[in-house]
């Protein structure tokens, strides 16, 4: 029943988060609209791109001006990166504005968040299908993430709040937040949490301690030059930079943590007899299995949005020395690197605490638990 309560609890404050802004998130001034005709006799092809212009007849599907027509120009200035190009009944998303009595109108892109749903529908269904329970409260867990994201870390960013604090009260909670909600109040879920805490905890240090020593802007990011603009010169998009390399690296670290928490905790259950030493043993055993795949995990998530940079290196034959150097590449190679010294920190820690919890007797669990202030904050609440 806590735990259902907990669960409750959650889905109340997401909904009382989202409850006024869901609108604002998803519709401003958007309308959805279906192509009815394109003329392309204004575009000319200049090999894969295309520049002029496309006039586009389209019917708008929502909103109070449902089933009106607009005549709309697409400019296209052959940046194959930026432009659309439309074709015959597909669904786009459009601005609509009124001026004089008269309907004027923007499509903005191709209409693409249905087919995120379905896709993401996909993911729900075989998470539950799978994980049942335990998927049910990630899924929470994934949707709190976001709304703590969205609704906190972004603007705290945004506003030039303290970025190391910021960054570090957003992972703690996060932690808190995903592990207790799919672990519980276990001894699974505190070994989980101070695994995590650790390896934060050496992640941001080496991030903020030697970060200076690269030289790196933090310009490499995307939108990063936009942002300082935008921001009048405000933000430290350095520092925003390294909040970046301390969240990437927070998601693998907690992953590693629960995993070493999970195979202590099944080692106990099925062989109570074994001692914090034995525990020790059989986890170091299991994480020096896990931290190998992780670590190449890491390079592969990294460098899989850098592809068509790396074929760019090698068509203009650069050396290993040269793409080494570049900011960018030198940007990327500390978040991996730093994420794999958070890993290999975190899998040994968490092993050693989690010795230590499953070797106490279930009456000092209870009195850590009972202690533990979050849960009497929640049971509170919950009264």
């Amino acid at each position: 029943m806590k735990k259902i309560g907990i669960i409750i609890f959650i889905i109340f404050l997401a909904l009382l988060v989202f409850s006024k802004k869901l609108e604002g998130y998803i519709f401003k001034k958007e309308n959805i609209g279906r192509v009815l005709v394109v003329d392309n006799s204004n575009t000319i092809v200049q090999g894969v791109s295309k520049v002029g212009s496309q006039a586009l007849t389209v019917e708008i599907l929502t909103g109070k001006n449902k089933g009106k027509i607009l005549k709309i120009n697409n400019l296209l200035n052959g940046s194959m990166e930026y432009d659309e190009f439309y074709q015959r009944n597909d669904k786009v998303l459009m601005y609509v504005m009124e001026k004089d009595g008269e309907l004027f109108g923007k499509v903005l892109s191709l209409l693409r968040v249905d087919k995120i749903i379905g896709l993401g529908l996909l993911f729900v269904t075989l998470l539950l299908v799978y994980a049942r329970k335990v998927g049910f409260q990630s899924l929470l867990s994934f949707i709190g993430s976001v709304v703590i994201i969205w609704e906190f870390l972004i603007p705290a960013l945004k506003n030039g709040e303290n970025i190391f604090l910021v960054t570090i009260l957003t992972l703690i909670f996060l932690s808190a937040l995903i592990i207790f909600l799919v672990a519980g109040f276990t001894r699974k879920g505190f070994t989980a949490f101070l695994g995590t805490m650790f390896g934060l905890f050496v992640t941001a240090s080496l991030t903020f301690i030697f970060g200076d020593i690269f030289r790196i802007d933090g310009m490499s990011q995307p939108f990063a030059q936009s942002v300082v603009f935008s921001s009048a010169m405000r933000l430290d998009i350095l520092k925003i930079f390294y909040a970046a390399i301390v969240i990437g690296a927070s998601g693998a670290a907690m992953d590693i943590a629960m995993d070493m928490s999970a195979t202590i905790e099944e080692l106990k259950y099925h062989n109570p007899a074994l001692n914090g030493k034995e525990l020790i043993k059989s986890g170091f055993n299991v994480g020096r299995s896990v931290i190998g795949t992780m670590t190449t995990t890491l390079l592969l998530a990294y460098s899989g949005g850098f592809l068509t940079l790396l074929i760019l290196f090698l068509e203009r034959d650069m050396t290993l020395l040269q793409i080494l150097n570049m900011k960018m590449i030198t940007s990327e190679i500390i978040k991996i690197i730093i994420g794999s010294i958070g890993l290999v920190v975190v899998a040994p820690m968490t092993t050693y605490i989690g010795a230590i919890i499953y070797s106490l007797d279930d009456e000092k669990v209870r009195k850590i638990n009972s202690n533990f202030q979050l849960k009497r904050i929640i049971n509170m609440i919950l009264k």
